[in-house]
């Protein structure tokens, strides 16, 4: 027999994109319903393979609802699976575990939740599937639930049904830690994962798989976000197809300023840059992180002038694709061209003040205690500098470290005579 299924996790329906109603012109309108219109790409891919069934991997939701609309949503978009014959079959994750949600839905006949107190097998008899899986009773699921995940079936098509951080991924909390051996051990054909926002072929012999999220929600989850479509021929599984579905994808953009003599210069290798980026995009909206790297003789002046540098960038997105281009954010990560030798030798006001930065760069326990006497300046800053999300605190060791590099580049760009181009 020959069917085919889409492995799905970690939608994060309804999560909302934070810190981007700071950024002037972003594209909110378009952001907002994101993580909805992913879902619903699923749900069109599902019907036009015509899948024998789905898999939801945990993390369905992002936690509590603000109000029923989420779920009302969730049940809509099944609906149309139903009106297809095509059944799904979930586990709650972190995220949508009984503890996390307080608002609840009766899921749509054709929609069946794993059991959260131990595992739970469906029996797809027609297909010669068995579907093994446990949900998140709790947020904090510390043990392996895989171990007491029943043995399989020897005729039958068996999948597992896991949420879990594996043996670890970067930042992804350790959530039912278990093993690729212990997985192997179980004698499965495949297992659909779940929690790794990455999508990771982790083996073949069986198929263990990470799909990733449906919709990256922030530079940290950039590239193709989607489903796996997985086709068995003869209880085996013949291929497994990554299938995008997000609707804004996220870039990190590095643009090599090295011996840039002016602000226009490097403004021209961030356009070339920016375009070179929409063939990866595929139509959908691309959200751009910049990163300007390199020694070059305006670096000073870009540190001085960040706000308009990552205005003027997001101009020349606009310049290249209006409306499908957005620079989210742009990092600095520019240098003074020439030697800091000579003047860290210096033996004057400039070269002892640079000497002081070099140190405190080089020593983290200075930062910290610096960071320490510069706390008490937080409560004296002007609100709107210091409110949201992202505000500026100037006892934050990264924006301290930050403040370090800018200083730094304006007493090199002082000492060193940096041009005057741009």
């Amino acid at each position: 027999m020959r069917f085919k299924f889409l492995h799905a996790a970690d939608v994060h329906l309804d999560s909302p994109l934070r810190g981007l109603e700071r950024y002037e012109g972003a594209p909110v309108a378009e952001i907002r319903g994101a993580t909805r219109r992913a879902l619903e790409n699923l749900v069109d891919v599902a019907i036009a393979e015509e899948v024998a069934f789905v898999l939801i991997a945990g993390d369905l939701y992002d936690g509590d609802w603000k109000d029923y609309n989420t779920g009302l949503y969730f049940s809509g978009q099944m609906g149309r699976l139903q009106e297809a014959g095509i059944d799904v079959y979930a586990i709650a994750g972190n995220h949508d575990a009984a503890s996390q949600i307080s608002k609840v839905l009766r899921p749509p006949p054709n929609v069946h939740f794993c059991a959260t107190r131990a595992p739970e097998t469906f029996l797809l008899e027609s297909l010669g599937v068995a579907i093994h899986g446990q949900g998140f009773a709790t947020r904090s699921v510390t043990e392996d639930l895989s171990r007491a995940y029943p043995t399989p079936d020897s005729d039958l098509f068996n999948v597992g049904l896991l949420h879990t951080s594996l043996d670890g991924r970067p930042g992804h909390e350790p959530y039912a830690p278990c093993t690729v051996d212990a997985l192997r051990s179980r004698g499965y054909q495949y297992w659909a994962l779940g929690h790794v926002h990455q999508r990771e072929v982790v083996a073949q012999e069986p198929w263990i798989v990470f799909p990733g999220n449906l919709q990256g929600r922030h530079i940290r989850e950039s590239g193709a976000k989607g489903c796996s479509l997985v086709t068995v021929e003869a209880g085996q599984v013949a291929s497994v197809e990554h299938r995008p579905v997000d609707v804004l994808r996220w870039a990190l953009c590095p643009v090599d300023i090295t011996g840039a003599a002016s602000l226009d210069e490097v403004y021209d290798r961030t356009s070339r840059a920016l375009d070179g980026l929409l063939d990866a995009a595929e139509d959908r909206l691309l959200a751009v992180r910049l990163r300007l790297g390199g020694a070059c003789a305006v670096s000073a002046r870009l540190r001085a002038r960040r706000e308009a540098v990552t205005n003027e960038c997001r101009a020349l997105a606009d310049g290249v694709a209006a409306g499908a281009l957005w620079v989210e954010q742009v990092e600095l990560d520019a240098r003074p061209a020439g030697s800091e030798t000579a003047a860290l030798a210096r033996d004057d006001a400039f070269g002892g003040l640079l000497r002081a930065i070099r140190d405190l760069e080089l020593d983290p326990q200075r930062r910290v205690e610096l960071a320490g006497e510069l706390a008490d300046l937080a409560p004296k800053l002007p609100a709107e500098l210091a409110a949201g999300d992202e505000g500026y605190d100037p006892a934050h060791l990264a924006l301290l470290r930050e403040s370090l590099e800018d200083a730094k580049a304006l007493l090199l760009e002082r000492l060193l005579g940096e041009g005057a181009g741009g």
